[in-house]
């Protein structure tokens, strides 16, 4: 299928992402409002955008690049997200341990690859630790059947040779101040983010050497005599070749429609902790993934902005990439809940932020990557690694347009391509019956 002329379905985003309302105001954006001719162009500027900016200058140092994207950097996903570039396959969660060693294997290296690449580009720019701090992640679990799956998925890591260190309940609490947890896997490879200081830094030191535009929506893609040519509101860029790094969002340009799974995922953040509110929640900071995939997600940071608790669970189905304030409104409510189970003390703490993000997946859990037409390339869909997979989907993205099939880009290209969805109504029925179903067995860690 062809690039469409006309992009109709812009991004639309619910809720302020608190990653982003706690930092300092930008400095005004940059919007393009002319006529601009490029080597390369990159719609998005979140991971994969920015890295794939960045893999390109690398490897043309000359080469004239141009990033578009249609809000500020970090309102859209790269800053909706909870934070952590894991390193582990995504389908370590716990749930099947049977997955093939040798993919488990590959998985993990090209995640390291990712993370290797942002941990150069934040020593590059200067980033802080509080931005980009690689300490590794906890596996929490709070009930009998989560607390197996924890050692289920230590006997996984020790198959895999991987290093992990288990943690008792008493740990657990001395941690996070919290009675909640029953047992933790502590695996080091993880880094933590936040994500708005990350991909603003990252954004600020590309500048110096690509250009890039801020709530500059492509409006239109569309190839003339050769060239592609991109609208925005006031202005066009035209290139030889293009980099979609849009995510779900590719459906938008006319490709890969009807097979990619379009999840919105919700979170919310506390209101700065007093200190002593901050002292019962344990150490500093830390971060906590569910040992089972459905449940919360909870951090706790202190830096710029305060003391804070994030809260992350609940997830809804959304075709069209975009959601209701009544549904946001009531994911917030379930936050309330969620975090009172951890910290019954502080039931007086609100939320002051609450926010939606989107996620897209596919039924086969590969990406959506490769030239789609000649001279223009996808590095989409990332599966709910969007910070690893999004940094290496760029990376590779910017080889295969600039130097070929690089190693790194034949790691995309061996995939297979996203499986077809179930015709209407089965896909919104089949995949609104999975995430409930699913809701509903990790209940107790919600």
């Amino acid at each position: 299928m062809k690039a469409l002329a006309n992009v109709t379905n812009l991004p639309v985003e619910k809720g302020i992402t608190g990653w982003n309302a706690i930092l300092p105001e930008q400095a005004p954006a940059l919007t393009l409002e002319q006529d601009k001719k490029c080597d390369f162009l990159i719609v998005g500027a979140g991971f994969a955008g920015l890295s794939a900016a960045r893999r390109l200058y690398q490897l043309k140092p000359d080469a004239r690049i141009i990033v578009l994207e249609a809000k500020r950097v970090a309102e859209g996903p790269a800053g909706r997200n909870s934070g952590f570039m894991i390193d582990l396959p995504h389908d370590l969660s716990s749930l099947d341990y049977s997955t093939n060693q040798e993919n488990d294997l590959r998985q993990i290296r090209l995640n390291r690859q990712a993370i290797a690449f942002a941990t150069e580009t934040a020593v590059e720019y200067g980033l802080s630790i509080e931005a980009f701090n690689p300490c590794g992640k906890i596996n929490g679990a709070a009930g009998e059947k989560a607390t197996q799956h924890n050692l289920d998925y230590a006997k996984h890591l020790a198959e895999l040779d991987e290093p992990y260190e288990m943690l008792d309940a008493p740990e657990m609490k001395k941690l996070t101040g919290s009675s909640f947890y029953k047992s933790g896997i502590f695996t080091p490879g993880t880094a933590m983010l936040q994500p708005a200081i990350y991909i603003r830094g990252f954004a600020k030191g590309l500048s110096n050497r690509v250009s890039i535009y801020e709530n500059s929506p492509v409006t239109s893609l569309k190839k003339e005599n050769g060239t592609w040519i991109a609208k925005t509101p006031k202005g066009s860029v035209s290139t030889s070749k293009v980099i979609l790094a849009t995510n779900g969002h590719i459906e938008s340009f006319g490709h890969f429609k009807r097979q990619l799974v379009h999840v919105i995922l919700y979170a919310s953040m506390t209101r700065v902790l007093s200190d002593g509110e901050g002292d019962l929640t344990g150490n500093a900071s830390w971060g906590i993934t569910p040992s089972d995939p459905a449940a919360t997600t909870m951090r706790k940071i202190s830096g710029t902005g305060g003391v804070r608790i994030i809260t992350r669970n609940r997830m809804s189905y959304a075709p069209t990439m975009k959601v209701n304030n009544a549904l946001l409104e009531q994911m917030g409510k379930e936050h309330v809940s969620s975090f009172a189970k951890r910290y019954p003390d502080l039931q007086h703490v609100n939320q002051e932020y609450v926010w939606a993000g989107r996620l897209c997946l596919s039924r086969n859990g590969v990406s959506a990557f490769g030239e789609v037409e000649q001279g223009l390339y996808s590095a989409c869909c990332q599966n709910g690694l969007g910070l690893a997979r999004g940094t290496l989907s760029g990376m590779a993205a910017a080889e295969l347009a600039s130097e070929g099939e690089t190693e790194l880009a034949k790691a995309f290209l061996v995939e297979d391509k996203p499986q077809k969805l179930p015709p209407k109504p089965l896909d919104s029925i089949g995949a609104k019956a999975f995430m409930r179903w699913s809701e509903f067995k990790a209940r107790k860690e919600l």
